[in-house]
């Protein structure tokens, strides 16, 4: 009885300490030491020390810091402007063909970057302003950037999938097979979804003038098109390539992926001391960022097993009667809520110490259960009132679109991606194929 109140006044703490806008990491940490000692004793410490130490060898995490660096290396080189420009010439005469290259490239840009702050401003930046000027329905055009940007968090290399295997001690190789198809099927789904609306609206997504049209030959769109997906090509296959055939592991490949990278800015003509400056320094704001708050998210689960959290979670789970499939549900039902007020570090960080001892219990399988967390964490970024890819967009567009435009824009992808993961969920194939072949 007594452990179960503890569970609960740190569940409470913690959701006063968030609530009352202070940094998540020293919630967690404050709230894991605070009950911990007053549960356990001062003993408790050497267990948040040996806890701590535990997190600063973990190899896994290098890989962070390194897949940072390598997305602002791509960033910073602007390689996604031509490729953009060059298929909006190659699909202009499509209705939707804007907004397919905005998927299109946001695709490429997610399987090179893993960060949605640096693919959603991108795209926002490179993809708005012409979709508008081109007269495409300001929903639309708002909430394809949104989404499409927001697969640099799905599709691999990602740092949340790195967090998610380093918390949950899942292969973040095997991590990055299971969501390859995930994400590749979501963005299939978000062209299709493009080409039915503006069928069915054509003035949602007009097509470019025939003017336009034939004012470049074909033959220098493609050349276009090929010349500037060939570098971001090398740099994924260097990077997932050397990770799926077994040559590296993803931390050794994260250190090819920033390598790799930092050659494309010298061969763009970007690369400079201040260029390398400027990089560095987001690289450590984002890594310590990152990092701290691993610090606290261990603390607080450190106390939360030490007093015997996994368990009362359990028997109280059981005592609703919820069954293993009702458990299951609820699961994602939280993730979603969260994701609406929490950004997805803070929802990894507190679910995952309630999430694992579950899913083990009731025997899932934890690859599939963890990429289909992965799938529902990404409209944590699109659902209002806090959903970041909304603010980042709204931080780019003129000012007579609203938030109230960018949130209908971004519904209709919300609903795609639960659609993804229900699939998914159904067709379990869909996440295991891939780690069990290459396994």
């Amino acid at each position: 009885m007594i452990e179960s109140l503890f569970i609960i006044f740190m569940f409470i703490g913690l959701l006063i300490g968030l609530a009352t806008g202070h940094p998540l990491a020293f919630v967690l940490g404050g709230v894991g030491i605070i009950f911990g000692i007053v549960g356990w004793g001062f003993g408790i410490l050497n267990i948040f020390i040996n806890s701590i130490y535990g997190i600063m060898n973990n190899y896994t995490l290098v890989a962070i810091p390194l897949f940072v660096l390598m997305a602002n290396f791509l960033s910073g080189s602007k390689i996604a402007d031509g490729l953009f420009e060059s298929m909006r010439l190659l699909f202009g005469r499509v209705r939707g063909g804007i907004a397919l290259s905005v998927v299109l490239v946001s695709t490429v840009f997610a399987a090179t970057t893993g960060v949605v702050g640096a693919s959603v401003v991108t795209m926002g930046v490179l993809g708005i302003p012409i979709l508008l000027k081109y007269g495409y329905d300001k929903e639309l055009s708002t909430g394809v950037v949104a989404a499409g940007g927001t697969l640099g968090i799905l599709i691999p290399p990602s740092i949340m999938l790195v967090l998610m295997g380093a918390q949950s001690r899942v292969s973040v190789g095997e991590l990055f097979q299971s969501t390859l198809i995930p994400g590749v099927l979501l963005a299939f789904l978000y062209c299709v979804y493009i080409l039915i609306i503006c069928w069915i609206y054509p003035e949602k997504g007009p097509g470019l003038s025939k003017e336009e049209a034939k004012s470049i030959p074909l033959g220098n769109k493609i050349k276009g098109v090929l010349v500037n997906l060939i570098p971001p090509l090398i740099l994924v296959v260097a990077v997932l390539g050397s990770i799926f055939i077994g040559v590296a592991t993803p931390t050794e490949a994260s250190g090819v992926g920033a390598f790799v990278a930092l050659i494309m800015s010298i061969c763009y003509g970007k690369f400079s001391f201040k260029f390398l400056q400027e990089a560095v320094y987001d690289t450590a704001k984002t890594t310590a960022m990152c990092l701290i708050i691993l610090v606290g998210a261990s603390i607080f689960a450190s106390a939360f097993l030490t007093l015997n959290g996994d368990q009362v979670l359990q028997n109280f789970v059981e005592a609703l009667g919820l069954g293993k499939w009702g458990v299951f549900a609820m699961m994602f039902i939280v993730t979603f809520i969260l994701g609406m007020f929490i950004d997805w570090i803070g929802i990894v960080m507190i679910i995952f110490p309630i999430f694992l001892p579950l899913i083990e219990a009731y025997d899932f399988n934890m690859l599939w259960v963890i990429t289909c967390l992965a799938l529902v964490l990404q409209t944590s970024f699109l659902t209002p009132p806090f959903g970041y890819s909304l603010f980042f967009i709204k931080g780019i567009v003129p000012p007579n679109i609203t938030l109230g435009i960018i949130y209908k824009g971004a519904f209709p992808f919300v609903i795609i991606i639960c659609l993804v993961t229900i699939l998914a969920i159904i067709f379990p194939s869909l996440i295991l194929w891939l780690p069990e072949l290459v396994g």
